[in-house]
């Protein structure tokens, strides 16, 4: 199946990331895009819905603790449970982005060749990831039941299918970053960027299964 193709503004992330009017930008969307959570979970309906649906994601622990927060918004809607999952991950990923880009302008010194391409192939991997998750966001801003319930459920379901492709690209861009560092030497550098390489694919393996059960809830109402 071909990947769609992201409908966003250029951005050459692999330069961007460098600059201070990308880093500005970047928390600009975070704080435009994703939900406020709330300062304590709601003891009931929003909190039960959000430990009833991370049972169906692979870390479910994670999904809780990390969405909780959330569940005042929330409340017992999958969507913004989904689009919350996805908003949280984003941030997170471009954090990681960002330590990695770092990391990288360091590899260019005296590093082993091996840790250096990894972390340079690392880098370029989490920005498409940046990417993906940011056009999954994007369309699921967009997105919305009254989509099906007006009779639009082939657009519906194009359009999760798109953000379904999209999450997916980025759990697997993520696991190739850690992939490339299987011939690394152990070191404090390989355990941190895989670390909070392996963090962030629980979070997005979580919003896509999110995504995914919202998605069959809608289609098959």
């Amino acid at each position: 199946m071909k990947t769609p193709q992201l409908q966003l503004e250029p951005r050459p992330l692999f330069f961007l990331l460098f600059s201070s009017t990308f880093l500005h930008s970047i928390l600009a969307v975070h704080y435009a895009l994703s939900p406020t959570p709330a300062t304590h979970p709601s003891p009931t309906g929003g909190s039960d819905f959000i430990r009833t649906s991370c049972n169906a994601t692979l870390y479910p622990d994670i999904c809780y603790t990390s969405l909780a927060g959330y569940s005042t918004s929330v409340q017992q809607n999958p969507a913004r449970l989904a689009t919350a999952a996805i908003a949280l991950t984003l941030s997170k990923v471009k954090r990681v982005a960002v330590y990695v880009s770092n990391l990288s302008r360091q590899a260019d010194y005296g590093a082993d060749p091996r840790a250096a391409s990894a972390i340079h192939d690392c880098f370029s991997n989490f920005g498409d990831a940046v990417d993906e998750i940011y056009g999954s966001l994007k369309q699921m801003r967009q997105l919305g039941s009254s989509a099906v319930h007006s009779g639009s459920k082939a657009s519906f379901r194009f359009q999760m299918s798109n953000v379904q492709t999209w999450m997916s690209a980025a759990l697997t861009d993520e696991d190739t970053c850690t992939d490339g560092f299987e011939d690394v030497p152990e070191g404090q550098v390989k355990k941190e960027v895989c670390d909070r390489a392996t963090y962030v694919k629980k979070l997005t393996s979580n919003a896509l299964a999110l995504v995914n059960t919202y998605a069959d809830k809608e289609i098959n109402l």
